[in-house]
């Protein structure tokens, strides 16, 4: 890659995504950010400053996705960070939050990839978000498990299909920080905290930190890279 990357951050206006999208347009970066709303994807495309440019669309609706995106001329690097909450068990499956579920993490993170492929270099990176659902479900995750697990599927396919272009995961445990955490009690943060080997809970950095690594480090491939603070062992 050269200095100056254009990198391309799928669920950019919020959370994790956000910050990951913040630390690209402060290094300088070409920064294209999405979000479901398209003025509040240029709202905070503009808010972030520098080469930062705003897009809307919904994943859930992939038909719409290519084009969204064809202004697209340049992608080194694409995130793809989108994710929603979704408390879904068997005993009370509903369908429709299900299949956008399903849709938005799998086949619209796919389209995403098909879209903007065209424009990826061969040394070019793709991170994909899951999360820890996948091996340590909880009542409620049956859809978020599933699709999370699904990820680690993505990575290994994508990495074949679009190589030399690698493509790994990244499966965040507790964020603490993060603004869907930071709303829970203190008493369960502090059981998630006690859990947890290193007695410290992620923090939104690190797992923008683990992002950037996953990018730049070109000996890096088809991984799916747990950061949790060794959170599942214990």
């Amino acid at each position: 890659m050269s200095d100056r990357r254009s990198v391309v951050v799928i669920g950019g206006t919020s959370g994790i995504g956000l910050e990951v999208a913040r630390h690209y347009a402060v290094a300088g970066d070409d920064v294209v950010l999405s979000g479901r709303d398209d003025g509040r994807a240029k709202d905070v495309a503009a808010s972030l400053g520098g080469a930062t440019k705003g897009v809307g669309f919904d994943l859930a609706q992939p038909d719409a996705i290519a084009a969204a995106l064809a202004d697209v001329e340049r992608c080194d690097a694409l995130v793809l960070a989108a994710i929603e909450r979704d408390v879904n068990s068997v005993a009370s499956y509903d369908l429709t939050r299900a299949l956008r579920l399903v849709t938005l993490k799998l086949v619209g993170y796919t389209e995403v990839v098909h879209a903007l492929l065209p424009c990826m270099p061969e040394d070019s990176s793709v991170v994909i978000f899951g999360g820890r659902a996948k091996d340590r479900p909880y009542p409620g995750s049956t859809t978020v498990s599933t699709v999370n697990g699904g990820v680690t599927g993505l990575v290994n396919t994508l990495a074949v299909e679009i190589a030399p272009r690698r493509v790994n995961g990244i499966h965040p445990g507790v964020v603490g920080d993060s603004p869907e955490w930071l709303s829970k009690p203190a008493d369960v943060l502090e059981r998630h905290r006690s859990r947890t080997p290193t007695g410290r809970l992620a923090t939104m950095d690190q797992i923008v930190d683990a992002v950037d690594f996953l990018i730049r480090n070109r000996g890096v491939n088809a991984i799916n890279l747990e950061v949790d603070g060794g959170w599942l062992v214990a």
